[in-house]
């Protein structure tokens, strides 16, 4: 797939690819290489609740590859845009 507007890939990232699964054959997006979705109660991706060092709850996105999969932009960019129209 080709950079663009939808699409980032940063393979000169020394974390590049960042999530276990992928290889860097594949279509691993960084355009939203923090998820703009973190800040969300409930997401479409694969997050876990885990305690920091401290005792506080914190959502993990370790193991999430939602924002990192191309075909999920569109699904990302409606999912802001409905929230932002809430406030």
């Amino acid at each position: 797939m080709e950079n663009s507007f939808k699409f980032f890939k940063n393979e000169k990232c020394e974390y590049y690819p960042c999530h276990k699964g992928f290889s860097k054959e594949d279509d691993f997006n960084c355009l939203f290489c923090y998820c703009p979705l973190y800040f969300l109660d409930e997401c479409p991706g694969s997050y876990k609740i885990i305690k920091n060092r401290k005792g506080k709850e914190i959502k993990s996105c370790m193991d999430c590859d939602f924002p990192h999969r191309p075909e999920n932009y569109g699904k990302i960019i409606k999912l802001l845009s409905d929230k932002m129209k809430k406030l």
